[in-house]
């Protein structure tokens, strides 16, 4: 085939149009305090802080293969440290919330040297025991309220806005911030050198380490920089719930086992997933909030049954049917007819 006839591309026709509606729903988003009520924004900015952590517990398990059932120590941990640096350090919680992820991404450097000595399972349940010894830790931290938790000074709380409405706007456009940019950086760390030896490393490790991939530096960039910003997302939840304490700070069942729900029924492995996961999430939530305990069984089916007829999730099975990618990451090569293959 003549060179000349053809180009690698990564766009297509379908991903220029979903930027373009990106745009209008992003814009649309940003409006909702003139167009939505107190009730809907809390509960659009719960969805966004959930996209967030879903989307990046699927950067470290369904690109880099580190299935973590302890995030929940970074979403606590990211959380106290607002209330320490807010109430100890004098810090307006906007910064609290930076420097929060800052030292996230400081802690998780020891603690990923200890844990990534473990495989598979092991590395799985050693996630889950250093949560636990973060919860024990705080828990044991009198200034913070010790184990009965604390609640964030009235003083700091008015510092984000006088009004209350001031307040809520501002901690929803905070929320749909941390859910973009979070979705924005995992693209676009994808699309770097970094990103395609992990897209490797996913597809085989095996291979990747033998084409010269550092796949142990790769993994502990890819940690480190998910625990950052997961510290930055759990600071953000407290910051708008106003309270902490250990147990709801490090809830394993909040901030991991819903989380990896929506990342398994969406699509592991892509982005458009953990976007698909949420919504179905949500809205099997609202619907089935009434049911109790049913509620529970009946996510659960859901679960079981989407991992039986679409083990890719839905994304995954939409991908494999219509060869559709919302998210330009794959090359295609285009032919001088217009027409693409992967």
């Amino acid at each position: 085939m003549n060179p000349n006839n053809y180009s690698v591309t990564r766009s297509s026709a379908i991903t220029k149009a979903v930027v373009v509606l990106g745009v209008i729903v992003l814009l649309v988003l940003i409006a909702a305090p003139y167009w939505a009520g107190r009730a809907d924004m809390r509960l659009m900015g719960e969805l966004f802080l959930y996209l967030a952590l879903a989307s990046l517990w699927n950067l470290m398990a369904g690109y880099a293969g580190l299935v973590s059932v302890g995030q929940q120590a970074y979403v606590g941990f990211g959380g106290y440290m607002l209330f320490a640096l807010t109430m100890f350090g004098g810090l307006h919680p906007i910064a609290a919330i930076v420097v929060a992820g800052l030292l996230g991404a400081l802690i998780a450097m020891p603690v990923a040297l200890l844990i990534f000595r473990l495989r598979g399972a092991y590395f799985a349940i050693g996630t889950w025991v250093i949560a636990e010894v973060f919860r024990l830790s705080f828990a044991q931290v009198s200034s913070l309220g010790g184990g009965s938790g604390s609640s964030l000074p009235v003083g700091i709380v008015r510092s984000l806005a006088d009004s209350r409405s001031g307040r809520e706007h501002l901690s929803y456009w905070l929320a749909l911030a941390s859910a973009v940019i979070v979705i924005a950086a995992v693209y676009f760390f994808l699309r770097t050198r970094n990103g395609l030896a992990l897209s490797a490393i996913r597809d085989n490790e095996l291979a990747a380490g033998s084409l010269g991939i550092d796949i142990w530096r790769t993994k502990f960039i890819v940690y480190v920089v998910t625990a950052a910003l997961t510290a930055m997302i759990g600071a953000l939840i407290f910051l708008q719930k106003l309270r902490i304490s250990p147990d709801a700070a490090f809830s394993v069942n909040d901030w991991t086992a819903f989380v990896i729900f929506i990342v398994v029924i969406g699509g592991i492995g892509t982005l458009e997933g953990p976007i698909i996961g949420t919504l179905l999430f949500f809205a099997l939530r609202e619907t089935l909030a009434d049911q109790g305990t049913t509620y529970l069984m009946i996510l659960g089916a859901v679960a079981i049954v989407i991992m039986l007829k679409a083990p890719n999730g839905i994304w995954g099975l939409i991908k494999y049917r219509f060869n559709l990618e919302l998210f330009p990451l794959s090359y295609r090569v285009k032919i001088n007819n217009s027409s693409e293959k992967d």
